[in-house]
């Protein structure tokens, strides 16, 4: 029987946040990552914690709020700062994206505040990180703090719920889904209409200039496919049966990458422009947006044994990509001829190369010999089959495997 105490279960980035907002440091602390991941349930835990009062609001749907809104709820929030004699006031604002040029409208409260000295802490949520992102480095450079909400790790999905690896492995790593988990209908329902749809329509298209949604959806149908494959942009195409260019495909796999569904690995090599002109490799960053759309129930995806190996490499993908979200970590593959590396992890001069024993038939020893007689390789490690076990590979810290 799986536990449900989401509520009561905290992660890593909470304590950091709470500690940023005690010290009242001088910025904006910003909150991004895909939907259902727990901004707003990590923001309610942090505030439980503060004694001052906390106006949450969301700029969620139904209807499109502008710049005014926001200057409306930022005046609430100073007035009830004004009120408190020592503690001051958070205002918290959820889905801040869908505000048109939020972040000039921000930057120009925050600066209004800063000059008159008022004590108003701002805690901004996102649920798609990439417009996040264009939206501090255009206007609010200096002025915030940031935290990578990534989707959660199998150490985390098993500390509050109780999954083991190959139910993280197969169903993934939503929160708000574990109670559907006994229902496989329900729960494919769940992530297929309120998160992937979701996710598209209200994240991607609503927010920014798609001019070819039909084929940026069967990207996406493509890259749950090909999970865990190398795929070059003109055998895309030929698969989506559309007349589109590679500039606009790699365009999407961008905005797909940055609202936390699916991305596009670069070449380990040593030239930039060799890693940027060559071919993808598709990986999911949750393995739930490729069981759910397939019909296949746990006992039966393990029976495949092919499609359980790409699963089992496709999460232990979704563990290395997210893991570099925060900045300090890149993630590459590597090929030459028919010789290939599934996962290269780069921190500085760090360089370890890992190769998934999924049950594919290829030489991995070969390819791990020609990458090591390549490049100067810190580590090299085989994880699952008679290597590394795949529960302790995705239970530890990506770093760990760094040191």
């Amino acid at each position: 029987m799986l536990s449900k105490n989401k509520d009561k279960y905290q992660r890593p980035q909470a304590k950091a946040l709470l500690q940023r907002l005690l010290e009242s440091r001088n910025f904006i602390q910003i909150i991004a990552g895909p939907r259902q991941v727990g901004k707003t349930t990590l923001i309610n835990q942090v505030a439980e914690q503060l004694d001052c009062p906390v106006r949450y609001v969301s700029a969620d749907e139904p209807s499109i709020k502008g710049p005014e809104w926001v200057e409306q709820q930022w005046e609430i929030a100073r007035l009830e700062c004004a009120a408190e004699d020592q503690n001051g006031s958070i205002l918290v604002i959820d889905e801040i994206q869908k505000i048109p040029n939020w972040s000039e409208t921000v930057k120009r409260l925050w600066d209004a505040d800063s000059k008159s000295g008022t004590g108003l802490k701002v805690v901004l949520l996102g649920s798609a990180p990439l417009l996040i992102k264009k939206g501090l480095t255009e206007s609010l450079t200096g002025r915030f703090e940031i935290t990578h909400l990534p989707h959660w790790s199998y150490s985390e999905m098993n500390q509050a719920f109780g999954l083991s690896v190959d139910e993280y492995i197969f169903f993934g790593a939503y929160p708000g889904a574990v109670g559907l988990i006994s229902d496989f209908k329900r729960w494919s329902d769940y992530i297929r209409n309120s998160l992937i749809e979701t996710t598209i329509s209200r994240d991607i298209l609503l927010i920014t200039r798609v001019d070819k949604p039909a084929l940026m959806r069967k990207l996406f149908d493509l890259g749950c496919i090909y999970s865990s494959q190398i795929l070059s942009y003109t055998k895309m195409l030929g698969q989506l049966h559309d007349a589109g260019n590679t500039t606009t495909l790699s365009h999407y796999l961008e905005l797909l990458s940055g609202a936390g569904m699916i991305t596009g690995l670069q070449k380990y090599s040593k030239g930039d422009l060799q890693r940027r002109g060559s071919s993808p490799k598709l990986q999911v960053l949750n393995t739930a947006l490729m069981t759910a759309q397939v019909g296949l129930n746990l006992d039966e995806a393990q029976a495949e044994r092919d499609y359980w190996g790409r699963l089992v490499e496709s999460a232990i993908g979704a563990h290395l990509v997210n893991a570099t979200r925060s900045g300090s970590l890149e993630l590459y593959y590597w090929r030459d001829k028919n010789r290939e590396v599934d996962f290269v992890l780069k921190q500085n001069k760090k360089v370890v190369a890992i190769e998934v024993k999924s049950g594919r038939r290829r030489d991995s020893l070969r390819g791990m010999s020609a990458f090591s007689n390549a490049f100067q390789t810190t580590r090299k490690l085989l994880v699952g089959g008679d290597g590394i076990p795949v529960e302790e590979f995705l239970a530890k810290p990506v770093d760990d495997w760094l040191k």
